[in-house]
């Protein structure tokens, strides 16, 4: 499968989503998220498919208003303890190197406290520009943090390309005008509605020129 009409667009700014994208945090946030499910007497089935957004957002979505305080304090401290074996997914780290001269951004639906920590864990070396949910007034699926990362790279969102694992993250993606791709690390193939789909950020490569940044198929 390839990369359809991607192939053919010079982007000004690609826009990267962190958890699932860049880095591989799924045992730790199942860990967390698993915790807080039983103490708040929550079923897997009532906790659905919040991938992709902000927790605060989830635990509003699941609990009774009189207890949102309590809960986003707890997931947030669960999160915040739990940064172990978070590792840099295949081709992101390349990714980012390619891009290291170019415009692009992460824009992760962490506070900026857990960003900040998964991003040490991993030892991953981010862009010089990291939107996290503290910086818009709505996280995913709003198109918020990925305008506001366009807005702080000088770039015209419709000229962007946003790579996301999670449908909420593209739904975000495709409100703020973004092109999408999407790697199927956490999310089935045919859960992902993106303009072109890959395993992982291995499988392509970034190639910044004079006139903007293109995305092609590795050999």
């Amino acid at each position: 499968m390839g990369l359809g009409a991607l192939s053919d667009e010079v982007f000004e700014a690609v826009l990267f989503d962190m958890d699932g994208t860049l880095i591989d945090s799924t045992p730790a946030v199942m860990r967390a998220w698993t915790t807080w499910m039983h103490e708040f007497g929550l079923t897997p089935e009532q906790m659905g498919r919040h991938h992709g957004m902000p927790s605060a957002q989830v635990v509003r979505a699941l609990l009774a208003e009189d207890r949102h305080v309590e809960a986003i304090r707890r997931i947030d401290e669960l999160e915040l303890a739990d940064v172990h074996d978070i590792v840099v997914l295949p081709g992101a780290a390349e990714a980012l190197e390619a891009l290291r001269g170019a415009k692009n951004a992460i824009a992760t639906s962490c506070t900026v406290p857990l960003a900040q920590a998964r991003i040490a864990a991993a030892r991953l070396q981010p862009p010089s520009v990291l939107v996290t949910v503290d910086d818009v007034a709505r996280g995913k699926p709003a198109p918020d943090p990925f305008l506001e990362a366009a807005r702080r790279l000088g770039a015209d969102p419709t000229r962007c390309l946003v790579v996301e694992d999670a449908p909420k993250g593209l739904e975000a993606a495709r409100a703020a005008g973004c092109r999408t791709l999407a790697v199927v690390t956490t999310t089935e193939r045919e859960d992902l509605d993106a303009d072109a789909v890959v395993g992982d950020l291995s499988e392509v490569e970034f190639i910044p020129g004079e006139d903007g940044i293109r995305v092609r198929l590795r050999g």
